[in-house]
């Protein structure tokens, strides 16, 4: 089989870029009461990112995602290595609605939304259109189970080894000739951020990166969402891609609905059926912040560090979005926990995210 040949841009090429052209935000600054856990979550980002991707953290309770889990209800991951078991945190009574102000944040861009309905509870920049790195590979997920079958095999024509050594971009490690599944592919993609999967899966659905980058924005267009256009599956770094913090959010909330992809999203590893072993999930929000359910984490020099987040407290389930961020779980961490004490359901009662409507009803304003 011949060797596939890449052009796309390098995923990093030295210290974190500044804002794009397209939406520059100058960077805001980060309160310095934040706990001392997240700050060091934040660190080991930072270096798991210019690594392309560390190890999330698993204790033997947890349990693994593997190839050979068929469709089932989905089953939240405890948070782990927190301040407080995250048991305790989630059964307490939910607090009176507190007056504090929202947080000051290192990202140019953010939003936090109740997932049950789409009410904006906060949000800053909300429609300033920016790059998202890998946070495009939520959208890539959704796009995928519309068109595939999670129980459907894929032939693998992408080197992983290759295609990182040419463009710096993380992958899982496909090998051409490998036979995975959707689902395999899909959590090589969302827990390990394989650009290889990501690439593995257009393919398979429509021939060529950029006839799948269409379905993706038809979906966008299908969700309301305005500020968002896609050249790519992966989200390394284009003109044409870009999206908004407020488009980003809806589109991990609408990830929340499925069972398998939230199920995918919110475990510390998976297992694929091939010989490459367990993908740890790279997102340290899992095993850092009390009740932390996902979702996606991204990175490049152009668009900074961002994140979609998800966690579940007093019967809520909120998603939180930070684009251009310095310091994402940071930022992540101190929006929920703000939201969490100072605001009240939005959605006339419980958030379950499984009830979301139609997030196009619920745009910000502009």
């Amino acid at each position: 089989m011949s060797r596939r040949r890449y052009s796309y841009t390098p995923r990093r090429n030295g210290r974190p870029g500044r804002p794009v052209a397209r939406g520059h935000i100058p960077d805001r600054t980060s309160s310095p009461l934040l706990p001392v856990m997240l700050i060091t979550g934040s660190v080991l980002i930072v270096v798991g990112l210019l690594a392309g991707g560390g190890d999330a953290l698993e204790s033997p309770s947890t349990r693994v995602l593997s190839a050979s889990d068929g469709p089932q209800p989905l089953q939240r991951v405890p948070a782990q290595n927190a301040a407080a078991p995250a048991e305790a945190v989630i059964a307490e009574q939910p607090p009176v609605p507190g007056d504090d102000a929202p947080p000051q944040i290192t990202g140019g861009a953010a939003v936090v939304m109740e997932a049950s309905c789409g009410a904006v509870l906060h949000s800053l920049n909300a429609h300033t259109q920016l790059p998202p790195a890998s946070l495009t590979k939520i959208a890539t997920a959704l796009v995928a189970v519309d068109y595939m079958d999670m129980d459907q095999v894929i032939d693998v024509s992408i080197d992983g080894g290759a295609l990182s050594m040419q463009t710096d971009a993380t992958v899982m490690g496909l090998k051409p000739g490998q036979q995975l599944s959707l689902a395999d592919l899909i959590g090589g993609m969302m827990m390990r951020s394989g650009n290889d999967a990501a690439i593995t899966i257009a393919e398979a659905i429509s021939g060529t990166e950029e006839a799948f980058a269409g379905l993706m924005n038809q979906k966008a267009a299908a969700l309301g969402l305005e500020d968002t256009h896609f050249a790519n599956s992966h989200g390394l770094d284009d003109p044409q891609h870009y999206t908004s913090a407020f488009d980003i959010a809806v589109l991990g909330q609408q990830l929340l609905q499925n069972p398998r992809l939230a199920q995918i999203v919110g475990a510390p590893s998976y297992t694929p059926n091939w010989d490459g072993g367990s993908l740890q999930n790279i997102n340290l929000l899992l095993g850092n912040y009390p009740g932390a359910i996902g979702i996606k984490t991204g990175y490049t020099d152009l668009a900074g560090a961002t994140i979609v987040g998800a966690a579940e407290r007093y019967g809520r389930t909120l998603v939180v979005s930070v684009l251009q961020s310095s310091d994402p779980y940071v930022d992540a961490s101190s929006l929920l926990d703000w939201a969490f004490n100072n605001t009240a359901p939005a959605c006339g009662g419980p958030a379950q995210a499984g009830a979301a409507s139609t997030p196009a009803a619920q745009v910000a304003s502009r």
